[in-house]
């Protein structure tokens, strides 16, 4: 399936799609799927901001991570959700936070998807379309809280379901480079790889250490060379 995925007609003239995503390199490659398919795109690199553009534009959908500067995504999400312009807006998470735990507190904090990074174009795109179908008029208010939360362990099922699944491995074919942490500058542990790719042409690879020093667990990511805390 090529990034230029087809919606309907009415979705081509009216989405309005709010990225919420402080990486760079992964805002331009939601930028360029979704204008692909005719969306506007509006940008915003932390939760604040998030908040402000949501609220002054009303999108037809927000697609967000979790790992927000400033707002995170569980408080961007649980607001959104709370205010009468925006209560209605579906929500689409897409987050390197794999654990389930996490999962399901996005969930109750009003994501309608968690779909887990790298993420392929095709599926993101099948679950917008999905949830830009099901999407009630502005002027309809969703279903209480607690009737759509009312089985998070079928909601969490679902999500992991639909998303695209990576392969954890020791031994990925990119070997893992020898790096240092941040913090106390001593040799990071690897541990394990996360490979998968958001296109055939656009091959993925994170690497996960820990600090021997008990400063955290940290994630290098190969395509930006990037390494950050993840926890």
């Amino acid at each position: 399936m090529s990034l230029t995925h087809s919606v309907s007609h009415d979705h081509r003239r009216t989405t309005r799609i709010l990225v919420a995503e402080p990486d760079s390199d992964t805002r331009m490659l939601y930028r360029e799927v979704l204008q692909g398919k005719g969306s506007d795109v509006v940008d915003a690199v932390d939760g604040r901001d998030a908040l402000a553009r949501a609220l002054s534009v009303r999108p037809s959908l927000v697609l967000t991570e979790l790992r927000l500067p400033i707002l995170d995504g569980f408080a961007l999400c649980s607001v959104l959700r709370r205010d009468s312009q925006t209560r209605t807006v579906p929500i689409v998470v897409v987050t390197a936070e794999s654990r389930p735990s996490e999962v399901e507190r996005a969930h109750a904090a009003g994501a309608d998807v968690v779909l887990l990074k790298p993420v392929t174009p095709e599926a993101l795109l099948r679950e917008i379309d999905r949830l830009l179908e099901q999407a009630p008029p502005a002027t309809e208010s969703r279903a209480p809280k607690a009737t759509r939360l009312a089985s998070p362990r079928r909601s969490l099922k679902m999500s992991l379901t639909m998303a695209y699944q990576r392969v954890t491995t020791t031994t990925p074919s990119i070997p893992p480079p020898d790096l240092w942490c941040p913090r106390c500058n001593r040799s990071l542990l690897y541990g394990r790889s996360f490979v998968g790719g958001v296109s055939q042409r656009q091959p993925e690879q994170w690497d996960e250490y820990e600090c021997p020093s008990n400063c955290g667990v940290f994630e290098y990511r190969h395509r930006t060379r990037k390494l950050r805390s993840v926890r």
